[in-house]
């Protein structure tokens, strides 16, 4: 296994998330969505899509990367940061709308999130992880995946996992 199926699994689970969270947009009425359910989500989307997986890429892989001569500047490893910050500020909105109750701004910055989300793992999956794959040596690699256990031991945490794979199982049934 190389890091790169490791973070391609994880997009395989962002993607379901991302697929309950349109369901949701869909099925709420305006001002009258289930709050536990948006914040569950959120819950998800900033601690395992952006701390867990992004701490991920950002921390560990793309570093690497750039040391195996692919630039961060005006390469894609600068587009990808730049596409991680414009997440954070969707779940952002997101959040503050389910704050303000605000059920039209929580579903417009829920779409934007959701389109650029699957148009990133696309590209990330299609392209800057092949490069990964290229130009990273076998014994970094490696290393990578060690970091990639240790930072789940050691920052995610025990278990942490598993929770939002329950998660996206429970919301999945909820929202078909």
């Amino acid at each position: 296994m190389k890091p790169t199926d490791i973070l391609k699994n994880e997009h395989r689970l962002i993607e379901r998330m991302l697929n309950v969270l349109e369901k949701f947009c869909e099925k709420a009425k305006e001002n009258e969505f289930n709050k536990g359910d948006a914040e569950k989500m959120i819950d998800f989307f900033k601690n395992f899509a952006d701390k867990c997986h992004h701490g991920k890429e950002e921390d560990m892989l793309f570093p690497e990367m750039e040391r195996a001569g692919i630039p961060r500047e005006g390469g894609p490893i600068g587009v990808m940061l730049f596409e991680h910050i414009e997440g954070r500020n969707f779940i952002k909105g997101m959040d503050s709308a389910i704050k303000e109750n605000n059920f039209q701004k929580f579903k417009e910055d829920a779409i934007s999130y959701i389109g650029l989300l699957r148009n990133h793992i696309f590209k990330e999956d299609n392209i800057l992880f092949n490069m990964a794959d290229i130009h990273i040596d076998k014994k970094t690699q490696e290393e990578l995946l060690e970091k990639f256990e240790k930072f789940e031991k050691e920052v995610i945490g025990e278990g942490v996992h598993e929770k939002y794979h329950e998660l996206i199982h429970e919301m999945e049934k909820n929202y078909k």
